[in-house]
């Protein structure tokens, strides 16, 4: 047998094959071995089997060797042995000669003595490891051998070590780097061979096939080779595997270079767009958003077969962004949003005085933009290194004077764009709530009483002037001493003028001496043994809710300006004058009127919020549901929630601590409507009157709310007076609407048989209007859900006093008071009455804008009086019915109609009539939960559909989180609110999310903390307080909440009440950041850290924002 079975044909030593030349025997000389014999191998294979077979089968670990076999081996063994014995005597004789020198001192020693090392190593003296350190030593690389196939055979490597460093090894988690960036990476897709895909998608798997023995025993006789080799040796190319590495390498590429060949054709696609049409500015704001869509992957520039490491940092998306939008504004160098998402983008990249000086180049070119005007104020606003109270007003007087000269015409080289006088109005309400908020409260007022002066009493004779030359003379006016709106004797910039032509007013004192001087209680400390910082917050909220008025010289008590203790409360014009700007539009000058109201806490029957509507949401009473549990039919709806009102700045854990306002701003506010009733007539004084109305029901439904008993008889008192003199007055007497409020308000007093006698007062001496009467359905609508809410089941509520209010509506005879028998005749015709009836208006379709909104009030009614009609006399399901007709109707023009309000002025205007029967719907669905059984999915698929349409209704949130509060299970409402948030800009979707789960871990608390048993194990909730934290975070991240008090006060106060004290500190520098013009943030910081009162007030005082208690004042006054 041949050494090299492989070259067996190869010739032999000493033989010459035949017909072959000398080059070739040398080439083969190497396969040949000259030494190896044939026969002694045989023989040693031969021994060594006997030896293994004579082996006793007990011991198969010991090796026996006989010395017959081995023989000629034993002698020389025995031979080197006694060498080594000798060599061993020598060398320690010498050794012991050499000590012995050295110990004697012997200088004579020669130099290798000196040399020599006596360091013993007794295990190379005795020759024992010499086998092991003869050994070569390497480290195997990889668990494969070459040349065994794969499919057939198998090496097992025994590697101990290796295993234990596995074993010790921790496994990577999926939030690691590496698999993180194996979960970014988009997969190449695999499918069949046989799919009608794209065939360059599918990915072959190979499998070796070995040959068919009989073709490879010539090359491959022992069977020890590969297929490849075997067939490169007999001199085939392996088509296979060229497929393969053909294919592994455009695998590679596919991966490496163009990992999504989808996102680099929308690259070209988009550089194509752009480059044909430079004019687009969609396509080029589309091209900029796309690029975090582009960095999410890895980069498709990467070089052929190169690994990206780079890092996808934000730095280079906003490079890429930047350069873009350079381009774009190359080619459009006079577009404006073009250039803002050019600052957005440089706002990550610049410091603020940069950026403040591309504002103003901005715009010094488009002074007439208002649009441009309020994004540039909400920049500076929040910028909190430039920030300072007085800066900021200023820039607000600069940005309403310069578009009021735009408007008027002054400015000749700008010409006013449209919508311009919405948004100065707009502008105008934004500085007012920023005053409010930044604690100057005086400010704000006398800027509502000067522009009201100015826009309603305004003389005839400077009306044609341009608006900076109204404003020369309005400033004597202001300066002159007299009485504004809202205070004693108030006649009006008009009158003044014409009395000062005749020459000025004749000076008579009235002392009034009913009116006692109010004491200021905060100036007694009534408990000196509370901490400072307690006290300092008491006295502060004090001074805030009783001088929010501005301080005027009583020249009856011979006062002057010097006489003032609080500068601060003195307003001079040149605050204020600047602000001034013309409003001829009817429209907008109610807006303003009703906004004031607003702004001193007076509810309106006009949803009226400020300009941008986040900025100025600062209170948490979004969440309250007034009377909501108890009485879900006639829930009030609180108009303005979210808003501080004037003169209350109430910390979060202190709450609102009274009721309404002190003496003077009652007196104030009464004043104002007085004042205002003598401008109108008709139906905008009904509209006052019901405001004012309105306003007292709301401080009792305060009282009930805090179940103060004494406050809330003492309230009725006042508020039935009212209600009393409002309908004594000749316009008022017929007026349905404050007939309906007045009773209402009796019935929440607890009177309810003098409500029912207002009730059937207000339907007797009615005008015989029927359905066809909007004010008359509304009346009875109210009436009948009071009704209902007393009732406990359905059992008899056919012949209910409800049921008797809303039949006797639908018949054309006077009303006859409810005396305990319903016939069921009447019900009839009441049903077939009312199914006509809302036919009829399903089917109309409204001329004009008016008509719209007057139709779609009687249609709310109507279809609110059918449902309850139906629900006491058929049941909830003939109900639910005619609310599914109505809002199949109302579904077409509503998204539209909900778009197109308000955007210009940033108003929000009544709600939609079919957000008003969704309300009405949820609601008695919620009620008919409350008395029966009924499923929950009906209401939750009524909230969800109406929530999708109107994410902003804060009302049907809170019945959505209420409803959602019951159940078990969170997953449908996160994965609900997961999917709206993502859908809309609007905040209330985050804010009612963030609730819904502090409900949740409210509840959670509570159940675990009773000792109850097996409820503990009912609700297993965990990482709830990792999720509301998360939930902030992406909130605050948006760009409505980025700039939201109410937010940064909810997070703050979350996080102070699961003990992150330490965080919660840096989460305050951080919301000052954004919001630095908000003083309850900075009360709330010293609330929660008490120790940094003084570091807190300095940082206000450098702010201007206004602190009513100075440090050294409250030292003073803990002295005394």
């Amino acid at each position: 047998m041949a050494l090299f079975p492989a070259f067996a044909g190869a010739a032999e030593p000493g033989e010459t094959p035949a017909g072959s030349s000398e080059g070739s025997r040398k080439d083969l000389d190497w396969l040949s071995n000259p030494s190896f014999s044939t026969e002694d191998a045989l023989l040693v294979h031969q021994r060594t089997t006997e030896v293994a077979n004579s082996t006793p089968e007990k011991s198969p670990l010991i090796r026996t060797t006989s010395r017959s076999e081995l023989s000629g081996e034993s002698d020389s063994d025995e031979n080197l042995k006694k060498s080594s014995k000798k060599r061993k005597k020598k060398k320690k004789k010498h050794h012991h000669y050499k000590t012995k020198k050295k110990a004697k001192g012997d200088s004579s020693s020669s130099e290798s003595d000196l040399d020599t090392k006596h360091i013993k190593d007794r295990a190379t003296a005795s020759g024992r490891n010499r086998e092991k350190e003869a050994a070569a030593k390497y480290k195997r690389k990889g668990e494969s051998c070459l040349g065994i196939d794969a499919k057939k055979q198998c090496i097992t490597w025994d590697s101990p070590a290796s295993q234990k460093k596995q074993s010790q090894r921790r496994p990577e988690r999926y939030f690691s780097k590496n698999n993180v960036k194996t979960l970014n990476t988009d997969g190449i897709p695999v499918c069949n061979k046989s799919s009608p895909s794209d065939s360059a998608a599918f990915i072959p798997v190979f499998q070796m096939e070995s040959s068919d023995p009989s073709d490879t025993t010539e090359v491959n006789p022992l069977g020890i080779y590969d297929p490849s080799t075997t067939v490169w040796l007999q001199g085939k190319g392996n088509k296979d595997v060229e497929h393969e590495s053909v294919n592994t390498q455009q695998a590679f590429q596919e991966s490496a270079i163009n990992v999504n060949p989808i996102l680099m054709t929308k690259v070209e696609e988009y550089n194509k767009k752009v480059r044909e049409n430079p004019r687009d500015i969609n396509a080029w704001m589309e091209f900029v958003s796309f690029q975090d869509e582009l960095m999410r992957g890895p980069s498709p520039y990467a070089s052929m077969g190169e690994q990206e490491v780079r890092r996808k940092s934000l730095k280079l998306i906003l490079e890429k962004k930047l350069a873009i939008l350079e381009r774009a504004i190359e080619s459009n160098p006079g577009n404006v949003d073009l250039k803002l998402a050019r600052l957005k983008v440089c706002t990550e990249f610049w410091e603020p005085p940069a950026l403040i000086k591309e504002w103003q180049k901005l715009i010094f070119i488009h002074p007439n933009n208002p649009e441009l005007w309020k994004k540039y104020l909400l920049f500076c606003q929040s910028q909190f290194s430039t920030f300072s109270v007085s800066k900021i007003n200023g820039l607000y007087g600069k940005c309403l004077t310069t578009l009021a000269a735009v408007q008027d015409g002054s400015m000749v080289s700008h010409p006013p764009l449209p919508g311009t006088e919405e948004a100065m109005l707009a502008i105008f309400i934004q500085q007012c709530h920023f005053l409010r908020q930044a604690g100057h409260s005086e400010k704000a007022v006398s800027l509502f009483q000067a522009l009201i002066d100015f826009t309603f009493f305004k003389p005839d004779s400077v009306k044609d002037l341009a608006t900076k030359g109204q404003v020369e003379f309005f400033e004597p006016f202001w300066d002159s001493g007299e009485p504004r709106i809202g205070e004693k004797g108030a006649r009006g910039w008009r009158a003044w003028m014409h009395q000062q032509e005749k020459g000025g007013w004749i000076a008579v004192d009235k002392p009034d001496d009913d009116d006692e001087e109010e004491i200021d209680e905060d100036e007694e400390i009534k408990d000196k043994t509370i901490p400072k910082w307690h006290i300092w917050l008491d006295i502060e909220y004090s001074r805030e809710a009783r001088h929010w008025l501005p301080w005027r010289p009583d020249k009856t008590k011979k006062q002057t300006e010097e006489d003032c203790e609080d500068p601060e409360r003195q307003v001079l014009f040149d605050d204020l004058g600047p602000s001034m700007i013309q409003l001829s539009n009817p429209d907008l000058q109610h807006q303003l009127l009703y906004s004031f109201l607003q702004f001193l806490g007076v509810p309106c029957i006009s949803k009226l919020f400020p300009p941008n509507l986040y900025i100025a949401m600062d209170e948490n009473n979004i969440f309250d549901n007034v009377l909501s549990d108890e009485k879900p039919l006639t829930s009030i709806d609180v108009p303005l929630s979210g808003f501080n009102s004037i003169g209350h700045m109430d910390t979060m854990l202190r709450g609102r601590q009274h009721i309404g306002h002190y003496k003077d701003g009652e007196e104030f506010i009464q004043n104002v409507f007085h004042a205002l009733y003598l401008l109108f007539s008709g139906k905008e004084k009904s509209n006052l009157s019901i405001c004012w109305l309105q306003y007292e029901i709301s401080k009792v439904v305060q009282c009930l709310q805090t179940k103060n008993k004494k406050k809330l008889k003492a309230q009725g008192r006042k508020s039935k007076k009212l209600a009393k003199n409002l309908l004594k007055a000749p316009d008022n007497r017929n007026d349905l609407s404050l007939w309906k409020l007045y009773a209402y308000l009796e019935w929440l007093l607890g009177n309810t048989a003098d409500a029912r006698k207002v009730f059937d007062t207000a339907l007797s001496t009615a005008e015989m209007g029927g359905l066809k009467s909007p004010k008359l359905c509304s009346l009875s609508l109210l009436y009948a859900q009071l009704e209902v809410e007393l009732l406990e089941s359905l059992e008899g509520a056919v012949t209910s006093r409800a049921v008797h209010i809303l039949t006797k509506l639908t018949e054309s005879g006077p009303y006859v008071p409810y005396n305990g028998q319903v016939l069921s005749v009447n019900v009839l015709k009441a049903r077939k009455t009312y199914e006509h009836a809302l036919q009829d208006y399903l089917n109309k379709t409204p001329v004009s804008d008016r008509d719209q909104v007057g139709e779609s009030n009687q249609l709310v009614n109507l279809v609110g009086c059918y449902a309850v009609f139906q629900y006491l006399t058929v049941g909830i399901d003939a109900a639910v019915l005619v609310y599914a007709q109505a809002s199949e109707k109302l579904q077409v023009p509503a998204p539209e109609k909900c778009e197109n309000t308000g955007m210009n002025s940033g108003v929000q205007n009544l709600p939609t009539a079919l957000e008003v029967v969704t309300l009405l719907h949820t609601n008695l669905l919620r009620f008919h939960m409350k008395i029966s059984v009924y499923p929950l999915n009906p209401l939750r698929e009524a909230l969800t559909e109406a929530l999708r349409r109107y994410p902003s209704n804060q009302s049907l949130w809170r019945s959505y989180i209420q409803v959602q509060g019951k159940s078990h299970s969170a997953s449908k409402a996160r994965r609900f609110f997961d999917g709206v948030t993502r859908s809309t800009s609007s905040l209330e979707p985050w804010l009612f999310a963030i609730q819904a789960e502090q409900m949740r871990k409210k509840l959670t608390e509570h159940v675990q903390r009773a000792d109850v048993g097996e409820i503990y194990y009912t609700i297993p909730e965990t990482g709830l307080t990792n999720r509301i934290i998360a939930l902030f975070e992406h909130a605050i991240q948006s760009e409505n909440g980025t700039h939201c008090p109410l937010l940064w006060r909810m997070y703050l106060n979350f996080l102070v009440s699961v003990g992150k004290k330490e965080k919660s500190k840096g989460l305050f520098y951080k919301a000052i950041q954004n919001c630095p013009w908000t003083k309850v943030l900075y009360m709330d910081a010293i609330e929660y850290f008490p120790d940094q009162l003084q570091e807190t007030l300095d940082l206000m005082t450098e702010k201007e924002l206004r602190v009513r208690v100075p440090m050294e004042e409250l030292d003073l006054l803990l002295e005394v």
